[in-house]
C-alpha cells in the first residue's frame, strides 16, 4: 500500500511527540558522542543547525560542541514562504525573536553566514539519505540552492525511532549526506 507524504507525517509527527519526553535531552547529548569524530571541524567552520521546536530532536547541544571546537554557529531564517532560508550568526548568548513563521530567529542585527554544515530537523528519513520534513520545502529548496553554487554537507538530526523503510522522492528533493541519532551516525 502507497501511503501519501501528507499520511506519513501525521503518523511521524504522532510518533515523534512521545519521543521526545521519554529520550529527551539525552538523545541531544548522545547526537554529541556519535557526530563529532565525523565532522571535520576545522576553524572557522560555519554550521548552521536550528532552534529545536516541539519535539525535535534536540541539536544543540552538537552545536555547543562543534563551537567549541572552532565552529561558528548559525540559525535559519525564514525571508519568505517559498524561498530558501537564509542564515545569520548566532552565539548561545544571543536574544531571539520569532520569524514570520514563528520559528526563533537571530535579530537582523545579527551577520548573515553562508554555511558549510547543515544540521537539518525532519519527520522521518531512510537509509538512502532521504528525509520527510514539515512540508514547506523550506531546507529542499535551501539545500538546492547552495548545491547549485557549491558543495554543503546536510546532517539530518533525528530520533533513531523516526527511520523508515523508505521514503516517497519526488524531483526536487534533496538527499542528505548522513544522519546522526541517539544510537549512531548513519553516513549516506
Amino acid at each position: 500500500m502507497i501511503v501519501s507524504k501528507d499520511e506519513l507525517r501525521k503518523r511521524l509527527r504522532s510518533q515523534r511527540k512521545y519521543l521526545q519526553p521519554v529520550l529527551g535531552g539525552r538523545a541531544g547529548l548522545k547526537l554529541v558522542d556519535h557526530a563529532v569524530s565525523h565532522i571535520d571541524c576545522k576553524q572557522g567552520l560555519i554550521v548552521a543547525g536550528y532552534w529545536p521546536i516541539g519535539s525535535e530532536m534536540d541539536p544543540r547541544p552538537l552545536m555547543l560542541a562543534l563551537h567549541d571546537k572552532g565552529a561558528c554557529l548559525a540559525l535559519p531564517v525564514v525571508k519568505a514562504v517559498g524561498e530558501p532560508l537564509a542564515f545569520r550568526a548566532f552565539d548561545f548568548d544571543d536574544a531571539l525573536a520569532p520569524g514570520i513563521m514563528g520559528t526563533p530567529e537571530p535579530t537582523t542585527s545579527k551577520p548573515l553566514l553562508d554555511p558549510d554544515l547543515l544540521l537539518v530537523p525532519l519527520l522521518g528519513f531512510d537509509r538512502m539519505g532521504l528525509r520527510l520534513g514539515q512540508g514547506g520545502g523550506f531546507y529542499d529548496r535551501t539545500l538546492e540552492a547552495i548545491r547549485a553554487k557549491r558543495k554543503i554537507t546536510a546532517i539530518g538530526i533525528a530520533f533513531a525511532a523516526q527511520e523508515v523503510a523508505s521514503l516517497p522522492f519526488l524531483a526536487h528533493d534533496q538527499k542528505l549526506d548522513a544522519i546522526v541519532t541517539e544510537q549512531g551516525y548513519i553516513q549516506i
